[in-house]
């Protein structure tokens, strides 16, 4: 039996605004989530890209801020009309769509560095979502993950979540950095590792 996008997509989460925080210690790790993600897009040496899962737009307008050409989709039409006002803020034409990470194709969304951050904990078949998103990185690939059991364990001490053992609502994958490593080496060459607190970031070549 053909399988739809549908079978494959996103399990929502719950909403937080991470990037917006004023909580001082979830500044202090976003905060190094981000100067990673400077350092390794910076490391690309490229100016384009398209980010799957774009959520609110945080991460691209913060490259397009940097004189980036930026697109991106997401699941949730509520998070794509949220990244569009943050276009509109700018000035500038719309740069999202709702859209689920299996339809897309090379041709419309393809770019010289794919982002796919904070989304592949929340996808049923991460095999197919590489294979896609593989597809479309011409060549690099930059994707992070929550960096499990610390993850749940920052959860816990928080007393959030706590008769899911700090899992957080949605996330149906868990890796540690060195399961992580070990899925990506299978289908592509990563370039460079970055971990945050409590996250495991990645670039990737996919040529």
């Amino acid at each position: 039996m053909t399988q739809t996008h549908a079978a494959y997509d996103n399990v929502p989460g719950n909403y937080y605004d991470k990037y917006n925080t004023r909580n001082p210690i979830a500044r202090y790790l976003m905060n190094g989530f981000l100067d990673s993600f400077d350092a390794l897009t910076a490391k690309t040496g490229v100016r384009s890209a398209y980010e799957v899962g774009c959520g609110e737009g945080n991460l691209s307008m913060r490259l397009h801020d940097r004189e980036w050409d930026v697109r991106g989709s997401d699941l949730e039409a509520v998070s794509v009309a949220e990244a569009n006002q943050q276009c509109a803020t700018r000035g500038i034409a719309p740069k999202f769509e709702t859209r689920s990470l299996f339809d897309l194709k090379a041709e419309e969304a393809s770019a010289e560095l794919v982002i796919c951050c904070e989304v592949l904990e929340h996808v049923p078949d991460t095999e197919q979502a590489l294979a896609v998103l593989r597809s479309l990185a011409k060549p690099y690939l930059l994707v992070s993950v929550p960096r499990e059991p610390i993850w749940r364990a920052l959860n816990l001490a928080r007393g959030k979540y706590i008769t899911d053992m700090g899992n957080t609502p949605g996330h149906i994958q868990h890796w540690s950095s060195a399961s992580f490593l070990d899925l990506l080496s299978k289908s592509v060459k990563i370039v460079d590792v970055r971990k945050p607190l409590p996250w495991t970031m990645v670039l990737c070549r996919c040529d």
